[in-house]
């Protein structure tokens, strides 16, 4: 992938963060998703193909669901 200017993309934080300063932010756009640390918004993002990421999300559910039992 090619470098993006990202500063208008619309950054969400996990609701499960709540107030706390260490955690990652995303935005998601059409062509990918990018992943940046809050504490630094202004640094580097990853960023990943949409299936990439939603793969990675489902993975991450399943192992939190995995935990709870």
């Amino acid at each position: 992938m090619e470098p993006t200017d990202l500063t208008h993309l619309t950054w969400h934080k996990s609701s499960h963060s709540g107030t706390q300063e260490n955690c990652v932010e995303v935005a998601r756009t059409p062509s990918f998703a990018a992943v940046r640390d809050s504490k630094d918004p202004n640094g580097t993002a990853l960023r990943f193909a949409p299936h990439s990421f939603a793969v990675f999300l489902q993975d991450l559910q399943t192992r939190d669901e995995d935990t709870r039992t």
